[in-house]
């Protein structure tokens, strides 16, 4: 059965990190579509934008649009975009589906939903940067985020990243509507990742959040939409297949 797919990426990407997945889901026969969050497109001007801004610009994306029975993707801090348009776009949505992402609680910001030092890092690059916006440390990408790729994959990858916008993971969402809604759920996992590190693993916090997901592993790292295209395809046609 095909699918329209609305993908929505995790900080530091614009919709072009969907490319290869976005190839894969097409080839199949679905109807994908790959937004880029407000502040996070290669010309615009980060400063001052908030989380708030990225939810009302996916909602006005898929109602502009006109997109109904709505696969909603999410990933990583991506999760918190979802949560926040859902509501808003109930009436359009077939299923959501969360891979390694944020799933948070109520008034529950990203940085107070990751390790402490990420947090800390967060804040600090944020003070440097002159603009309040993060700009994702090679070093780091390479070891937690895309670890399963040749070096030159890495750095070519990172080197389209943008910086993102502080106020896109301290402002604090109310997830009262999320909670209350009752739309299909799906988690997926990527097996290899390793950017949320023991306790604060995905997989051990996040599925547990929504109303009896289900749950989809797939092989790679965070970072799979690179890496594993094809298998991560795969995983979104299988988290659509029940309910």
């Amino acid at each position: 059965m095909s699918e329209t797919f609305v993908l929505v990426t995790g900080a530091w990407h614009g919709g072009w990190a969907w490319r290869p997945v976005a190839g894969e889901l097409r080839a199949a026969g679905h109807e994908v579509h790959t937004p880029t969050s407000a502040g996070l497109g290669a010309d615009d001007d980060p400063r001052g934008v908030t989380l708030t801004d990225c939810v009302n610009s996916l909602v006005e994306y898929v109602e502009s649009a006109g997109l109904t029975e709505v696969t909603l993707v999410g990933h990583s801090w991506g999760g918190y975009v979802l949560v926040g348009a859902a509501p808003q776009l109930a009436s359009r949505l077939k299923r959501l589906v969360f891979w390694s992402a944020f799933v948070p609680n109520d008034g529950e910001s990203l940085i107070e939903a990751c390790p402490p030092h990420y947090g800390e890092m967060f804040h600090a690059l944020a003070a440097a940067s002159g603009n309040d916006t993060v700009t994702l440390p090679l070093e780091v990408w390479q070891q937690a985020f895309m670890q399963d790729a040749a070096e030159e994959t890495q750095r070519v990858v990172h080197s389209l990243l943008v910086p993102q916008p502080l106020g896109t993971f301290t402002e604090k969402p109310d997830t009262t509507a999320f909670t209350a809604l009752d739309i299909p759920t799906s988690y997926v996992l990527s097996t290899e990742d390793v950017s949320l590190p023991g306790e604060w693993a995905w997989g051990e916090r996040f599925p547990q959040r929504l109303k009896n997901p289900l749950i989809v592993e797939v092989p790679g790292s965070h970072e799979g939409c690179f890496t594993r295209p094809a298998e991560l395809a795969d995983a979104f046609v299988r988290a659509c297949a029940a309910g």
